[in-house]
């Protein structure tokens, strides 16, 4: 049931933003530049870079949903979120790292395929969360989470990563 849950969320969520959409817009346009039309070997740098790009947002993303998982007993769903705020691993360094994953994914998508259209998705899905997570996920954390996420909003960055992680101050002894 919990390996379920997880499969649903990732599906219907980083799953159609990276792969469903993207798919959509390659079949439906057909812009794509692998190579972005440069000379061989040039041409190998655009895959190359796509390909780690992709990579690394995988990597992020499996991180954080083994974190959900494993630590905070959720998903990454809304309707399904972590009952335990998340602040270890790569959530020491940056708020957001599913979404930044998401991001890569995307980017490297683009590049991977010199797609234009991919890549606009890419600056709507960021502008979509650009909105979306001031206004409705970090007010939701305020009120399940209290204190405990105020002060980790205040020390850890949303977007870009600190380079340091962030190890919280214990608080005052009795």
């Amino acid at each position: 049931m919990k390996t379920l849950r997880h499969l649903l969320a990732i599906l219907l969520l980083p799953g159609m933003v990276t792969v469903v959409v993207p798919l959509w817009i390659v079949r439906s346009i057909g812009t794509l530049r692998v190579g972005w039309g440069l000379p061989a070997p040039a041409s190998l740098l655009p895959s190359i870079l796509g390909c780690v790009l992709i990579g690394f947002g995988l990597l992020l993303m499996y991180r954080t949903i083994s974190l959900f998982a494993g630590f905070g007993e959720g998903t990454l769903a809304p309707w399904d979120p972590p009952r335990r705020l998340v602040v270890r691993g790569v959530y020491r360094r940056v708020r957001n790292p599913m979404l930044s994953g998401v991001f890569f994914v995307l980017l490297g998508e683009a590049t991977l395929l010199g797609s234009p259209p991919v890549f606009v998705w890419f600056l709507v899905a960021f502008a979509l969360n650009a909105v979306y997570i001031p206004l409705v996920e970090e007010p939701d954390l305020s009120q399940r989470f209290g204190e405990e996420y105020l002060v980790y909003k205040r020390n850890v960055p949303r977007w870009v990563p600190r380079l340091r992680p962030w190890t919280q101050e214990p608080g005052p002894r009795p």
